[in-house]
């Protein structure tokens, strides 16, 4: 779960510093933006070439060599001379670090009895819920008085105290099925793994329409500064985390559809408010709070429904789904920047509605016939 805290910081960090970015490295907003998108770009395709390339080596060997590699490449991105640097820096770092969210995920499938399975692997991607919640505030408040540099030593830094944990507290000899050619062929013929991988994808296309540009849209819509844009960083991660918290406490009795299709509707509730409530901000923070309760805990629910639809194709559907989730994140931060650039600043919450909306369809699409 730590690991995944480190894994979320390093993956949305620059939402949380483009004015700090743009203006020392001397790069338009959106083209600091472009660090997450090519960096999704880059997770996208890493996730499963690395789940085919890794799935025979021992987990702890695995999960604590990539955690290393985040660290270091955090470190040395806080040395980063220029703009070029930065980029490739973080693209080496994220094409290590895809593997992580996935195999911890399989790696915990592995630990626990299948009755438990759910809730373990919701409570690890409260991880991802604590990056946002804690570490996203942090970032923007450490880069606006001491600068980005600062924000991301102190990612690296967490990232070597993970290292050590992880080496320190999990058991050798974990193996996960190993991937091959037939794998792949097998999930591709699996309509339900199919559409629910589409399912990550709307959705994270939405909300990348608007979070990677969060902060600077706040401030042009509302006129806020870095600490109230802190705050609503805040909101969103803190729900983000309750509503984890809630998921992992319920998926077990009410099912995974069930609980899916509750934070998709509050997911699109909070977009849409959003959209509809631009230039207000305590309506805006309000909207936040309520889309941050869906944000983690649907892809959560994506990731057990996954496991749940054909647990013996798991390690390659969750790390598909990894996958598309970064392509969700490189299509929604690619649009949101040409909308940005172009003032188009009220399209952006319509455009992420739609997405969610679409999502939303087909996760009333897929109900089981059991739920």
């Amino acid at each position: 779960m730590l690991g995944n805290i480190v894994t979320g910081c390093s993956v949305i960090a620059p939402a949380g510093m483009l004015p700090e970015l743009s203006g020392d490295l001397g790069v338009s907003v959106a083209t600091a933006g472009l660090l997450i998108t090519f960096g999704a770009i880059v997770l996208c395709i890493g996730s499963p070439l690395t789940a085919w390339l890794t799935s025979r080596i021992d987990r702890r060997r695995l999960l604590t060599a990539t955690l290393l590699v985040l660290a270091l490449t955090n470190v040395a991105s806080a040395f980063a001379p220029d703009y070029t640097s930065l980029l490739v820096i973080r693209l080496v770092m994220l094409a290590v670090g895809a593997l992580y969210t996935p195999q911890a995920a399989g790696t915990a499938a592995l630990i626990v009895p299948e009755q438990k399975r759910g809730s373990t692997i919701a409570y690890i991607f409260l991880g991802w819920s604590l990056a946002a919640a804690i570490g996203l505030p942090l970032i923007t408040f450490t880069a606006s008085r001491y600068g980005w540099r600062a924000a991301y030593g102190g990612i690296g830094a967490l990232g070597c105290l993970s290292f050590l944990l992880l080496a320190w507290r999990l058991p050798g000899g974990l193996l996960g099925t190993p991937i091959d050619l037939k794998t792949w062929a097998a999930v591709g013929r699996n309509r339900t793994i199919l559409l629910l991988l589409t399912i990550t994808t709307l959705q994270m296309s939405g909300q990348f329409v608007v979070f990677t540009f969060m902060g600077p849209l706040l401030a042009k819509l509302t006129g806020a500064g870095p600490d109230a844009i802190g705050l609503a960083f805040a909101c969103y991660g803190v729900c983000g985390f309750i509503g984890v918290a809630v998921a992992s406490r319920i998926v077990d009795s009410w099912g995974a559809w069930k609980t899916s299709m509750l934070f998709t509707v509050l997911l699109l509730a909070g977009v849409c408010g959003w959209a509809l409530s631009a230039g207000f901000y305590p309506l805006m923070v309000a909207s936040v709070a309520i889309w941050g309760l869906g944000f983690a805990s649907t892809n959560s629910m994506q990731q057990v429904r996954l496991v749940g639809a054909e647990p013996a194709l798991a390690s390659a559907s969750v790390s598909l789904n990894t996958s598309v989730l970064y392509v969700g994140q490189a299509v929604g931060s690619a649009i949101g920047g040409w909308l940005y650039a172009r003032d188009l600043l009220h399209a952006t919450g319509f455009v992420a509605t739609a997405f969610v909306a679409l999502a939303l369809i087909l996760v009333i699409l897929t109900k089981p016939k059991k739920a």
